[in-house]
């Protein structure tokens, strides 16, 4: 431990970089290298304690230290390692806002992907459950329960106690857990009856952005939530864009990714790039209204596939929808005529928002509208994906979204939302005062719209 805790006090003072994730390499699926790279990491973690406070994966990591027989990583059981892997989300924060020991550092520390490869590992072995399997499988389940009668029955069901409660015995699925509601009428089917997203006259291409946007639905934003899909598409099309609904419908693969299924991730990738790699030749740029998909196409593609050109053309022109509004405001391109300010807002920046590095830009978007003032929450909301739902996380996920629920319930906001809306699921479970349903539909309301 002295190397460690000498090593603390050198913690590097670069901006971090990421290396591909190097996963078709042998060795990465190997238990023996991957244990060795933990216990690594594990030590290195439990010298510094700097992220104790961001996820249940270092609590427990330091709790099976400190319950061990030396008091250090050597003294915890293998077997052990795994209750750290499965309370870890891949929320990145760790990586990209606390720890010292990110490379350009020797120690060379990226927790996530270590967290994921070990995912990886597990999946390959087959122990991944059942639940968490249908849980990922997103297109599935929403095709399905997209179909009217299921829709309907899935979410009378999804209100009834007693259903709840058989299906946490059954599948492990919190009987109190937020879930999503599941639209027939989805986004794709609701804006395939509006007049096309073109403009009266040519939008204005500026040197960061073409004018001409494509939306990447997402499954979420299409089945679950597509008033948010339709809000962005109004908000595009208000501002002199010309826009259109991307063919790609697949998932982006994030929840794939955080079971460790990346072969799962690979196929969705091929179909999603193909379509989106065209649009981009045809000069969209594309914006989604799901921040974690955002960071897919932006971050974890890339990362996964360095070598795939499609991969690589896609994420320079994907943007967070108010990173590109944003940039058109500083064309002098964005209406600004707004009819009327919001108040006070209460804005929780989701996880996957935050290690986008794009800055405050929903709230600085919103601030446009004059009477508004948006108080943000940079705290993880503990829903993550589906971490949240699950039987033996749900209270811990509770835990981490209390500081969040704290700070809205602690003032009078006029308004308070998460650009997450499963995030602000959660949020709103805690608060018991409706949220708004987005940064969409408030700023259309400052717009009048």
């Amino acid at each position: 431990m002295s190397e460690v805790k000498e090593g603390r006090r050198e913690g590097s003072l670069e901006a971090p970089t990421r290396h591909p994730l190097g996963w078709k390499e042998p060795e990465f699926y190997q238990e023996a290298p991957l244990f060795e790279e933990l216990e690594r990491v594990y030590d290195i973690c439990h010298g510094c304690r700097r992220c104790v406070s961001l996820c249940n994966s270092f609590p427990v990591l330091f709790d099976l230290v400190d319950e061990s027989p030396t008091m250090e990583v050597d003294g915890i059981e293998k077997k052990d390692y795994w209750k750290v892997v499965d309370q870890c989300y891949l929320c990145d924060l760790c990586y990209m806002t606390k720890c010292p020991y990110v490379p350009p550092h020797e120690w060379n520390v990226d927790y996530p992907h270590l967290m994921l490869r070990a995912k990886a590992v597990k999946f390959e072995k087959g122990e991944t459950p059942l639940r968490d399997k249908i849980l990922s499988s997103t297109d599935v389940v929403g095709r399905i329960a997209s179909i009217p009668v299921v829709a309907q029955t899935m979410n009378a069901v999804n209100r009834m106690k007693p259903a709840r409660s058989l299906l946490e015995k059954t599948l492990g699925v919190h009987a109190e857990a937020p879930l999503p509601k599941f639209e027939s009428n989805t986004a794709r089917k609701r804006l395939a009856r509006r007049a096309d997203g073109k403009p009266a006259t040519a939008p204005v291409a500026t040197a960061e952005t073409t004018g001409k946007v494509a939306i990447f639905v997402t499954c979420y934003g299409d089945k679950n939530s597509p008033e948010i899909v339709e809000d962005l598409h109004e908000i595009l099309v208000h501002n002199g864009l010309e826009v259109l609904v991307a063919p790609a419908n697949q998932c982006c693969g994030m929840r794939k990714l955080e079971l460790g299924d990346l072969k799962g991730v690979e196929k969705l990738k091929d179909g999603n790039v193909a379509q989106l790699s065209a649009l981009v030749d045809q000069g969209y740029d594309i914006v989604a209204p799901i921040p974690s998909c955002v960071l897919m196409f932006k971050q974890e593609l890339p990362l996964m596939f360095p070598e795939d050109a499609g991969v690589q053309k896609v994420k320079q022109a994907f943007f967070d929808p108010f990173e590109y509004l944003m940039l058109r405001h500083k064309a002098g391109l964005l209406k600004t005529d707004f009819k009327r300010g919001l108040g006070t807002v209460a804005y929780h920046v989701p996880c996957h928002q935050r290690v986008q590095n794009i800055g405050l830009k929903t709230k600085e978007i919103l601030e446009l509208a004059g009477g508004t003032k948006v108080t943000p929450i940079e705290r993880c909301s503990g829903h993550d994906g589906t971490y949240a739902v699950k039987a033996e996380n749900y209270g811990f996920a509770k835990k981490i979204c209390r500081p969040v629920v704290k700070r809205v319930g602690d003032e009078p906001f006029d308004h308070y939302l998460s650009d997450c809306p499963m995030a602000g699921e959660l949020i709103e479970q805690g608060v018991e005062r409706e949220r708004a349903s987005s940064a969409f539909s408030l700023l259309k309301l400052a717009y009048g719209m």
